[in-house]
């Protein structure tokens, strides 16, 4: 009787162990002609939703100020550039 649950606990132990073994793939792989998720949009495409507070808003659709608007953000983020102003 011992012997019987000892054996169930070992081959329990080994399929609990080969188990851990068996993870699902997480990438994801592309499938030609497939939708895969959401397309990604041009940035100046967007509104602008935090760049009024810092005195950079872009108009929407407009790459050039977009541009702009990150330059302007970058200079405002640099301190040697702001100190020397």
């Amino acid at each position: 009787m011992m012997r019987v649950a000892f054996l169930l606990a070992a081959v329990l132990a080994a399929v609990t162990a080969l188990s851990a073994c068996g993870e699902k793939e997480q990438v994801v792989v592309y499938k030609q002609g497939k939708y895969q998720g959401k397309p990604d949009n041009r940035s100046w495409d967007n509104e602008s939703p935090v760049a009024e507070l810092r005195g950079g808003k872009w108009t929407k659709g407009d790459r050039s100020s977009w541009e702009e608007s990150i330059k302007q953000r970058q200079l405002a983020q640099h301190e040697y550039q702001r100190i020397n102003r």
